[in-house]
């Protein structure tokens, strides 16, 4: 590293209160943010003194100072959230200069919480499912795909945007076949859509949830029944999109109806389709994408919010994977 690599910069905060959150129990995440970024962080005062190379230290900045304007707005700060504010800080100054602000821009308001992008890659998105009638959202697990996805969904049926929330996942472990299994329709697609049920009960009361439910304003159903149907007035999800086939994903995409939103998320390195048989996700991919209507979000790694060590996995699987190709395409 040379002298011109060098930065050094100081943040000074005018509130002890927000300035113990964010360094956390004994300084907890402070010496996460160090040991993640690779810089030296001294606590003296009411200063924060960042030394190391750039753009660590701006990373460093970043982070802090989209960690000091959550704590302002009410939210707690944990290990999970320094670990985003540091990759919203990363990606944010890497595409663009940064702006903390954007974060509250596409911010999402729901009954139980207020949901919000942790990476510039999440803002985008959020921004598009506000916007576009068509968005795909690719990438890993982890990203945050599904989630935000149905945080958008339950804003746009609580602010009378929709009529009403219809998610769908393909059933490739039973081959489409529900009937062989027990119980009623919602009982036999349940097990596919646990995330998204998760999901909407981080966003609305249980008693919320299965009132609306009931009355048909957030409806089930495997990919399979949504043939034949036009799909209006609805914010509809495809979740895990990868394992439809290219006529499944078709028909899918027809269904789109008048004042309608439709999202398809999947994660193309976990297709679970029979050998041989070709992923509806990565042809509409290929397809749709000279649309410029169609909005194509691509997450990577930088974008996993789980436990740190997803991240690590993720990339270790990809460079895996590159390796591999290299060594086919040799």
């Amino acid at each position: 590293m040379t002298i011109d690599d060098y930065a050094s910069t100081n943040l000074e905060f005018d509130d002890n209160e927000v300035l113990m959150v964010i360094a956390g129990p004994h300084d907890r995440h402070l010496t996460r943010i160090e040991q993640r970024l690779g810089i030296s962080i001294v606590l003296r005062g009411n200063t924060i003194q960042l030394k190391g190379p750039e753009p660590e230290v701006s990373y460093a900045r970043g982070a802090l100072l989209y960690l000091q304007s959550q704590i302002q707005k009410g939210f707690a700060v944990d290990s999970e959230e320094v670990e985003s504010a540091i990759r919203m800080a990363s990606a944010t100054v890497a595409i663009s200069p940064p702006d903390y602000g954007a974060a509250e821009e596409v911010s999402i308001a729901t009954k139980r919480r207020m949901v919000f992008p942790r990476t510039a890659h999440q803002a985008e998105y959020i921004q598009q499912l506000k916007t576009a009638d068509l968005v795909l959202g690719i990438g890993p697990a982890g990203t945050g795909k599904t989630y935000l996805a149905a945080a958008v969904g339950v804003w746009m049926l609580l602010s009378g945007k929709v009529e009403k929330i219809i998610l769908s996942r393909p059933a490739v472990e039973a081959g489409e076949r529900l009937g062989f299994l027990p119980g009623d329709m919602r009982e036999k697609v349940d097990p596919y859509l646990r995330p998204l049920y998760d999901a909407l009960y981080d966003m609305l009361p249980a008693e919320q949830v299965l009132r609306r439910l009931t009355n048909g304003e957030i409806e089930v159903a495997p990919l399979a029944f949504m043939r034949g149907r036009t799909l209006s007035n609805a914010f509809v999800i495809l979740d895990e999109a990868q394992n439809t086939t290219p006529i499944q994903m078709k028909m899918f995409l027809t269904r789109l109806g008048n004042n309608s939103r439709m999202v398809v998320t999947g994660d193309i390195t976990q297709i679970d389709l029979p050998y041989g048989v070709k992923s509806g996700l990565k042809e509409a991919m290929r397809i749709l994408r000279p649309i410029e209507e169609v909005k194509i979000i691509e997450f990577n790694e930088k974008d996993v919010v789980r436990h740190p060590l997803v991240s690590l996995i993720v990339h270790a699987y990809e460079k895996d994977t590159s390796k591999h190709k290299e060594t086919e395409d040799a």
